[in-house]
Formats: C-alpha cells, structure tokens, sequence
C-alpha cells in the first residue's frame, strides 16, 4: 500500500501543475484576443470596416475560443459583447444568419450615427430602456447555454473582427424577424432576407 501511494503522490503533483499551466495558457490567449479585438474594433471607426488588419492583429481561433468559455463572463470587452449578441439574437439560426447579425454590429461600429465600440453599439439604449437589440433590454439572464451555439458564435466574432465574413447584407444596419412588419421598415431599403431576418439600410437623407 505504502508503494501505491509512493507513485499517486507524484502523478497528482503533475496533473496539478498541468491543468495549472494549461489555465495560464488560455488566460493569457484570452488576453491577447481582447487587447487585438479592442485594436481591431478601433479600426473600424476610424478606418472603415473594409479595412485590411495586419497579421499581427489577426485573432487566432485557440485565442476566441479561450474569451469567456462558459459563457457566462461580464460583458466587458468586444469578442464576449459581440459573441453574445450573435448568440442571443440568432443561436437559433443558420451560421449565413449568425454572421449576417454580427455584420449589423460592425456595420454600426463604421458609421458616425452610432457608438464607437462593439458593447456601446450592443448596449445601445439600454439606459433609455429601449434597447436596439431586444435580448439586453428583456431581464432575463444574458449567459449562453449552449456551448456548441456559443462557440460558433465567438467564432464568427473572431472572423468579423479580422474582417473576414463576407458582406451578405449590403450594409445593413437594422433587421427584425420576418414575422413581424415593424413601422419603421418603410423608412428604410431592405437588402435581404437571411433565415428568419430580414434586413435594412438607409434610405439617403435618413437618420439612423
């Protein structure tokens, strides 16, 4: 028995040490995802959307996916706002509809009518009590509960803050779902139709 316990004692030290290095790991890949999103977010306000970032400001999918893996951390920096706005606005959805929101979010980042980071754009009227994206406005819990839907959502944040989702909505900076024909439609030019949202941009002359 004393033998037994001669080997346990050392492999628990080393299980130790590696889920303690591996947590560092991920922090630290965490860290750097933020600090290039918040690069990469300020780009887009001051360069325009159709920017090219250099490698160096490339977000990595290991480093997306270690921000916030349970779903359920602060809406503090630009992947974890824009994941959950994705998440909760079409975790339902197909991916085209996914990322077709997230274009809206850094369609407004780009334009002068709206906040200049991706949580003021997803907070946007919340201290009015008339939120511009329904789920921050609704009471309810904001944490994802579907890891896989969660996952993909952060990962279609990575490829949006790099630039790389194609443009499947014209520009659009508004959509609602397609059961519903909300007054303001009429003001603005509808782009497309993607899953169960349709989409808007405006009209010249109107304000957003």
């Amino acid at each position: 028995m004393y033998q037994s316990w001669k080997w346990i004692v050392p492999c628990l030290a080393i299980f130790l040490f590696s889920s303690q290095a591996l947590a560092a790991d991920q922090a630290q890949r965490a860290e750097v995802a933020k600090e290039k999103a918040e690069a990469l977010e300020q780009a887009v306000v001051t360069e325009g959307k159709d920017i090219s970032p250099p490698n160096s400001l490339i977000i990595t999918k290991p480093g997306v996916q270690a921000v916030d893996p349970t779903g359920r951390g602060p809406l503090e920096d630009a992947i974890t706002c824009l994941a959950r706005a994705i998440y909760w606005e079409a975790r339902g959805e197909s991916v085209a509809t996914m990322e077709a929101v997230a274009d809206v979010v850094i369609n407004r980042l780009g334009h002068e009518g709206f906040p200049e980071t991706v949580c003021e754009v997803v907070r946007q009227g919340g201290e009015q009590g008339s939120c511009q994206f329904s789920w921050w406005c609704d009471g309810r819990m904001d944490h994802a509960e579907n890891e896989q839907a969660y996952a993909t959502a952060k990962e279609i944040s990575r490829r949006a803050l790099n630039g790389q989702l194609p443009d499947r909505i014209d520009g659009a900076l508004y959509f609602h779902q397609r059961q519903i024909s909300p007054g303001w439609g009429r003001n603005f030019i509808k782009t497309n139709q993607i899953g169960d949202l349709v989409f808007y941009k405006l009209r010249e002359g109107v304000a957003p």
